[in-house]
């Protein structure tokens, strides 16, 4: 077993629940390894730091735990995943300009972010990769790992937004 790091954000279908009244229960579900974040009303975050055999399985077990006391709560995001520069220097224990002197003076025909502005955002799994893969930098498996997971539970949630007659088509322009 290993240990993982996320952290998942959750909507209220009604924002004028008080998240509070949830707090015990999430944790006799099963969420007694997250902190539990009820800054905004109407959303709930919990950072879990989850013993489990994969990553996988320690971020789908949190939602199902999640689901159980909340049922209606829908996923926003899971995170590490969408990181800009500084994001990543901190995730990485380095300096954003070391980071942006990687990405912007190397070889960045893989690296392509998501959104190119001020600031820029990136798949932290896709840096993390690319910085293992062309610039040989020892990547701790397990942020790999829960960066890889959660790019991808934040893009099948998106994914669904998408009309069904349209994924053929749109699956077969992208490739």
């Amino acid at each position: 077993m290993k240990e993982y790091s996320f952290t998942l954000k959750f909507n209220f279908p009604d924002a004028r629940i008080d998240p509070d009244c949830y707090i015990d229960r999430l944790y006799e579900a099963g969420c007694d390894d997250a902190l539990i974040g009820i800054g905004k009303q109407g959303c709930i975050a919990l950072d879990f730091i989850r013993s489990a055999a994969s990553a996988f399985d320690a971020i789908s077990s949190a939602i199902v735990d999640v689901k159980r006391v909340i049922p209606d709560a829908s996923l926003i995001e899971a995170t590490p995943d969408f990181v800009g520069l500084t994001d990543t220097a901190k995730i990485l224990g380095c300096t954003r300009q070391n980071i942006r002197n990687l990405i912007f003076n190397g070889d960045t025909r893989s690296l392509s972010p998501v959104y190119e502005g001020t600031p820029s955002i990136w798949h932290l799994a896709e840096i993390l990769t690319w910085l293992r893969e062309a610039k040989t930098y020892s990547i701790d498996d397990s942020l790999l790992e829960v960066a890889i997971i959660n790019m991808e539970f934040n893009l099948a949630r998106k994914w669904r937004n998408i009309e069904p007659d349209l994924q053929a088509n749109i699956c077969a322009l992208v490739r």
